[in-house]
């Protein structure tokens, strides 16, 4: 009787270890599996809302861009956040074209949008959401360039028109003159063009997470 018991017993034993050393090893996976996220500490978080100014890097025409097109710019500021510098100013940002249309020779207008898709950080480029800046000019004919408000506010730019007239701005309220576009008029009518060297003011639309600084 003693023999078949003691079997029992060992058995019972066996499935308890078993069971318990498969319990622990589980539990142990648990931390494991984030062990490739960065930790939270290292990370700093931008506001939604938060405003980003940047100086472009090149010239822009509704003349020969496409929609999906890449350009560069320069921040003009500190991007601060949580009292420290999240980037700084000269950081290099990257953006694209969301809408181009040049002007008809008729009444079509012309129309050039754009937003921006990361910052450079390090070494590496960080992506960000954005509201888009948009210029829109009139085909032939028309006489006013404007500033197309999309979003939160997107500060103010002025539309100079070719040939020394001055067409509306249509800002967020409390922008400053942030930089020249104008409308290039034309046989076809005015092209939306922003200069090298103009500052565009954009609005981050969700918060954004780039390195702490160190």
């Amino acid at each position: 009787m003693k023999t078949p018991l003691v079997k029992m017993i060992l058995t019972c034993a066996m499935v308890y270890v078993v069971t318990f050393g498969v319990l622990l090893n589980w539990v142990g996976d648990i931390p494991t599996a984030h062990a490739g996220a960065p930790p939270q500490g290292n990370w700093i978080s931008v506001p939604a809302g938060t405003r980003i100014l940047v100086r472009l890097s090149q010239t822009l025409s509704s003349a020969n861009q496409r929609v999906g097109g890449r350009f560069t710019g320069q921040l003009e500021t500190n991007l601060m956040a949580e009292g420290l510098v999240a980037a700084p100013r000269g950081a290099t940002v990257h953006g694209k074209v969301v809408s181009a249309q040049s002007a008809g020779r008729m009444s079509g207008g012309s129309e050039l949008a754009l937003e921006l898709t990361d910052i450079v950080i390090n070494d590496t480029a960080h992506p960000i959401l954005t509201s888009r800046y948009q210029l829109q000019g009139q085909g032939q004919g028309g006489r006013t360039a404007r500033n197309v408000a999309t979003g939160a506010g997107l500060g103010t730019v002025i539309g100079a028109i070719a040939g020394g007239g001055r067409g509306a701005a249509i800002g967020a309220a409390g922008g400053g003159a942030l930089g020249t576009a104008r409308a290039a008029s034309g046989g076809g009518g005015q092209q939306a063009h922003f200069a090298q060297g103009t500052m565009l003011e954009f609005r981050l639309q969700q918060p954004a997470s780039l390195p702490r600084p160190r």
